[in-house]
C-alpha cells in the first residue's frame, strides 16, 4: 500500500491553572502542530483533546484524556502518535503514566513530548522515566509547600477560602453581606436556636420564606448545624492544617483544626455564641451519635422506597419504646428540613401495601417497567454519534486522498469498505442500547410470583427478602397525600 504523504496524529493539551500563561492552550497547540509537521504528521481539529483546569495527578476526571485513550484503543485507531507540550501534560503520576503509555505502545501509538525530545534506544526510555519521576516529585512537593503556605496565612487570621453565607469577599477580606439580608439570616439562626428552636424547625421556616444557601439549595438541618458551629461569625478563622476535610464532615473537635482571631467584623456577639455552643453541647450529650438502636438491622424494603414529593429515600426512624417495636419510614430530606412534605408510614403497613401491590400486578399481569440494559451499563459514557462522525471524516479524507492521486482506486475501495463496516457496527450498537425492551408478561408474572413466595415466607431473613425484591423491583414510590404506593419493576 502506498504510504500517505501526511500521517495523522493527535494532540493532548491540559492546563491546570488559568495563570499558566506560558502553557496556554493556544501556545501548546501551536508548538505541537509545528513539531508534528516536521515529522510529517497532520493534527486535525477532531483529534485535539483538551482538559481545562484539571490536575494531572489522576486521569479519573479528565474526560478528554479518557476519550482520546478510548479512540486509541480501537482496532483501527485513526492516529498513531499523541503529541504533548511536556510529558507532565500527559500525567504527573508516574504509575498511571506507565500504565497508559504501555497500553498505547501495544496499540502502536507513541506519546511524544515536543519540548523534551528523547534519544533513540534504552537511554531515551531511561530519560523518560526520570522526567516522569521529576514531574511526580514536583507535584508532591508543590502540594506540601501549598499546605504550609496556607497554614501560615491562616495563622495570621487571613481568609483562605470563599466566605460563608452571611459574608461577601472584597479585596481579599470578608465583609458582612447586609445588602442581600444574608447577614441578618445568620443572626436570626443563632438567636432562634439559642431561644430553644430546633435545627429542622429553623431550616423549614427559612425555606418557606425563600431563603437559599450559597449553593442555591433550601436550608436543611446539616446547613443550620454547620452555621451554628462556624466561629467565622464571631470574627475568627478556622483551618485544617493537614488538608483533611474534618470541618466539612462536621468533625469540629479534630486535632488538625486551627482557630485563630481574624481581621473581619463579627456578625454575632460572644455572649450569643456561648449560649448556642452550650446548647449544642447539651444536645450532643443528650442525643449522642448512634443513639438509635438496631440501626444495622435490615428490613425488607430497605433502600427501595422513595418520597413522591422530592424523590428522596424513605429511611427508618424512631426509637424502640416499650412493646411498640414497629419503626416508621420517613423521607430523609424531610428529616433534615429540605423536603417539606411528611411521608411517615410504619414499616408493617407499607410492607403489607407492597405485598398487596405485587399480588395485584401478578394477577393482572400489569407491570410499570423500567428498562434495565446491562450492556448499556458496560459501555456507559460512550458517545456513538461522535465516534460515527469521526469515522465519516476518515471516509472523507480517504476520498480526498484518492482524488488527489495519493491512493489508488483499489486502496480507496478497501478503506471505504472498512470504514463503512465500522460505521454500521457503531450504528447497530447505538440502536441496541436505545431499543425498547419487550416483556413476556406471563413469564414475568411467574418471576414476580416467585419473589412473592420468598417475601411472604416466615423465617427468611429481611436481608434475603430485600435481595429477592431487588431482582424485580426498581423502586417503590409512596404518595402519602393520596395514600398510594406505586411499584416500578425492572425489565427482563
Amino acid at each position: 500500500m502506498k504510504e500517505p504523504l501526511l500521517k495523522i496524529g493527535a494532540a493532548y493539551i491540559r492546563v491546570s491553572d488559568e495563570r499558566q500563561d506560558e502553557y496556554s492552550p493556544d501556545s501548546q497547540l501551536k508548538k505541537i502542530r509545528e513539531y508534528a509537521a516536521k515529522e510529517g504528521y497532520q493534527i486535525p481539529d477532531d483529534y485535539v483533546f483538551y482538559d481545562d483546569g484539571i490536575s494531572g495527578k489522576s486521569t479519573r476526571k479528565r474526560d478528554e484524556f479518557n476519550q482520546m485513550i478510548a479512540i486509541a484503543k480501537e482496532k483501527d485507531h485513526p492516529f498513531d502518535k499523541i503529541y504533548v507540550w511536556k510529558f507532565s501534560r500527559f500525567a504527573r503520576n508516574q504509575e498511571e503514566s506507565l500504565v497508559y503509555k504501555n497500553l498505547l505502545r501495544k496499540k502502536d501509538v507513541a506519546v511524544v513530548s515536543v519540548s523534551e525530545p528523547l534519544p533513540e534506544g534504552p537511554y531515551g526510555a531511561l530519560i523518560e522515566r526520570i522526567i516522569e519521576w521529576m514531574d511526580e516529585f514536583y507535584l508532591i512537593n508543590l502540594g506540601a509547600e501549598v499546605k504550609r503556605g496556607m497554614a501560615e496565612k491562616a495563622s495570621r487570621g487571613e481568609p483562605l477560602c470563599a466566605p460563608p453565607f452571611g459574608y461577601v469577599m472584597r479585596d481579599g477580606q470578608y465583609f458582612p453581606d447586609e445588602e442581600s439580608g444574608a447577614a441578618d439570616v445568620v443572626r436570626e439562626i443563632f438567636r432562634r436556636y439559642a431561644d430553644g428552636e430546633g435545627m429542622r424547625e429553623i431550616a423549614v421556616a427559612l425555606g418557606d420564606r425563600g431563603v437559599k444557601t450559597k449553593g442555591g439549595n433550601k436550608p436543611d438541618k446539616r446547613w443550620i448545624s454547620y452555621t451554628l458551629n462556624n466561629p467565622c461569625f464571631i470574627g475568627k478563622i478556622r483551618w485544617s492544617t493537614d488538608g483533611t476535610r474534618a470541618v466539612t464532615r462536621l468533625k469540629y473537635d479534630n486535632d488538625s483544626i486551627m482557630t485563630v482571631q481574624g481581621s473581619h467584623e463579627p456578625l454575632i456577639d460572644t455572649e450569643l455564641w456561648e449560649r448556642v455552643q452550650a446548647r449544642l453541647a447539651q444536645q450532643k450529650k443528650t442525643y449522642p451519635a448512634y443513639a438509635r438502636q438496631d440501626q444495622s438491622v435490615g428490613y425488607m424494603l430497605k433502600g427501595l422506597v422513595r418520597c413522591s414529593a422530592c424523590g428522596g429515600a424513605l429511611t427508618r426512624t424512631g426509637y424502640k419504646s416499650g412493646k411498640n417495636k414497629a419503626r416508621c419510614l420517613q423521607c430523609c430530606a424531610y428529616n433534615v428540613g429540605s423536603c417539606h412534605v411528611s411521608h411517615s408510614i410504619t414499616v408493617p403497613r407499607i410492607e403489607a401495601a407492597v405485598i398487596d401491590g405485587l399480588r395485584q400486578a401478578v394477577g393482572s399481569q400489569t407491570f410499570a417497567v423500567t428498562p434495565r440494559k446491562p450492556h448499556q451499563t458496560e459501555r456507559k459514557g460512550i458517545d456513538y454519534d461522535k465516534l460515527i462522525a469521526l469515522e465519516e471524516r476518515r471516509l472523507d479524507r480517504a476520498k480526498d486522498a484518492y482524488l488527489a492521486g495519493v491512493d489508488t482506486i483499489e486502496q480507496y475501495a478497501a478503506i471505504k469498505a472498512e470504514i463503512t463496516d465500522k460505521i454500521a457496527e457503531l450504528n447497530a450498537m447505538r440502536d441496541r442500547d436505545n431499543a425498547p425492551q419487550s416483556l413476556n408478561k406471563a413469564a414475568y408474572a411467574a418471576k414476580v410470583a416467585g419473589v412473592l413466595e420468598i417475601i411472604t415466607t416466615d423465617g427468611i431473613a429481611p436481608e434475603a427478602k430485600n435481595e429477592a425484591l431487588r431482582t424485580v423491583v426498581e423502586k417503590i414510590v409512596y404518595n402519602k397525600p393520596e395514600e398510594r404506593v406505586e411499584i416500578y419493576f425492572w425489565g427482563d
